[in-house]
């Protein structure tokens, strides 16, 4: 079966999405619409094969319609998500799932009362590095897990490939880098460990806490159960950028690098995992949309709920206050 999808919001995510679901044959991308007139323009010419629309309704309530995508800045997810759910469609939402914490759990009760399929786009939900350790957690290679840290520095913040989402990723009402990355390993932590608790965090602007600018540090501690989980984020300064969640274990430690690179140490030199796999990150876009088709087909997956979107959203909230 080819299911029908429909992109709102047509940026720098949705179009890596129309990128990857191209070249899955589960997915017909048959239309899409986006607030900015440029970018609808922009969409035209670059894929003459979809229809671009002037308005996102009409495309979202159609017959045919069987997944809504929704890529459009986070403030406006509740508004599509609605019109979806009134539609009886699955919705397949970027994160965060939202900026407003009330809203959010308003849409996940939305989603749970009309029974329609739902579901956030955390890839860490079918990686291969971490189905990887939660393999190697269950049969007791790690051995007790004593922590995990999540280590991130952007020598700018929004990142050249993100300049056209500039104008709201910069500002701290709806962007910035804790929803858009350090949300995922939020996510990956409590799939990795069950539900996370905030112990204590710092959030720094450089305009102040009257202005409009996006964090440029923070620091957060988070405990899943007994286990401590720090966070150290930062953008600014001359150098690559980082971005690395280890795992620490008392027989074997593991280190995601770069979202999708696997190295693991038994105190000696880190050693490099998963070499026969010859695209990590095409292999993992792959993996994230066969667990999609898994859900829409009423099998087993792992795809990230609408839900535990929410308690990602919630705990990241309460970092930047």
């Amino acid at each position: 079966m080819s299911y029908k999808v429909v992109f709102i919001g047509l940026g720098v995510m949705g179009h890596r999405m129309l990128g990857n679901m191209h070249k899955h044959e589960a997915f017909d991308l048959y239309a899409g619409w986006d607030p900015d007139a440029a970018a609808r323009e922009a969409a035209k010419a670059q894929y003459p094969e979809i229809e671009i629309a002037e308005s996102p309704d009409e495309l979202i309530g159609r017959a045919q319609t069987d997944v809504v995508y929704i890529a459009s800045p986070p403030a406006s997810h509740r508004e599509h998500v609605s019109k979806a759910v009134e539609a009886g469609k699955t919705v397949f939402c970027e994160k965060p799932l939202g900026v407003d914490v009330i809203d959010s759990r308003a849409m996940v009760d939305e989603v749970e009362q009309a029974g329609v399929l739902n579901a956030v786009n955390f890839p860490f939900a079918r990686s291969v590095a971490a189905d990887y350790i939660i393999g190697e957690m269950s049969a007791g290679g790690i051995g007790n897990v004593v922590g995990a840290d999540v280590r991130l520095h952007f020598s700018s913040w929004p990142r050249e490939w993100q300049a056209n989402a500039a104008a709201w990723l910069s500002k701290r009402a709806e962007g910035g880098f804790t929803r858009e990355v350090v949300s995922h390993y939020v996510y990956l932590t409590e799939r990795l460990f069950g539900e996370a608790e905030l112990l204590a965090s710092h959030a720094h602007y450089p305009d102040g806490a009257g202005g409009e600018n996006a964090e440029s540090h923070l620091l957060a501690q988070l405990r899943c159960g007994d286990i401590p989980v720090s966070v150290a984020a930062s953008v600014g300064g001359t150098g690559p950028d980082l971005v690395e969640y280890t795992v620490w274990g008392s027989r074997r430690s593991y280190r995601i690098f770069d979202w999708n690179q696997l190295f693991s140490t038994d105190g000696e030199e880190w050693e490099r995992g998963l070499a026969h796999i010859a695209d990590p990150r095409e292999e993992g876009y792959r993996r994230m949309l066969d667990n999609f088709v898994a859900q829409l087909e009423g099998r087993p997956h792992t795809m990230a709920s609408f839900a535990q979107a929410l308690s990602v959203q919630e705990l990241v909230e309460a970092m930047l206050k």
